[in-house]
C-alpha cells in the first residue's frame, strides 16, 4: 500500500516555500512529512500531506507545478538501528533505495519513513512479508 507524495516545484528565491504552505494552510491541508532538494535554478520540495488530493489541488490553483509520486511510508521502532535493519533487509534483497526522509509521530513509540524505492512493488512485499507495518494515507489523516 502505498501513500501519495506531492511534489511542487518552486523556484530558489525568497518566498517561494511561504507561498506553497500559504495555499496549503488556506485550504486546511495539514504537512506530516517534507523534505527539500534544490539545485541552482528551482526546488524540488516534497510534501506527504494529511489529505494529498486537497494538497494536489491547492497548489494547482495557486499557479504551481505539481507532480505526485507513489512512496512508502513505514513504522519503524524509533530505537538505533531501526532504519538499519529496514535498510538491511532492502539490501539482502537488492532493492535500491532511491530517496528517503523521516518523521515521528506522538507517541513516539515509532518513527515513520518514507522510502521511494527502484522496485516499490517488490519492497512493499518484502516489507509486509516481514512484519514491518506500512502506513496508508488514512494514518496519515
Amino acid at each position: 500500500m502505498t501513500i501519495e507524495q506531492i511534489s511542487v516545484f518552486v523556484q530558489n528565491r525568497s518566498g517561494q516555500l511561504g507561498a506553497v504552505t500559504d495555499a496549503l494552510r488556506k485550504a486546511g491541508v495539514s504537512i506530516r512529512a517534507m523534505s527539500l532538494a534544490d539545485t541552482a535554478d528551482f526546488g524540488v520540495f516534497r510534501i506527504i500531506a494529511d489529505n494529498a488530493a486537497s494538497a494536489k489541488a491547492a497548489l494547482q490553483d495557486a499557479g504551481f507545478t505539481v507532480g505526485s509520486t507513489p512512496v512508502l511510508a513505514v513504522e519503524v521502532p524509533d530505537r538505533s538501528g531501526g532504519l538499519g535493519d529496514v535498510l538491511e533487509l532492502f539490501s539482502s534483497h537488492g532493492l535500491n533505495v532511491e530517496y528517503l526522509y523521516g518523521f515521528s509521530r506522538i507517541p513516539a513509540a515509532s518513527a515513520t519513513l518514507i522510502f521511494r524505492m527502484d522496485r516499490m512493488n517488490e519492497a512493499e512485499s518484502l516489507l509486509a512479508g516481514n512484519g514491518i507495518r506500512i502506513l496508508g494515507q488514512e494514518d496519515l489523516a
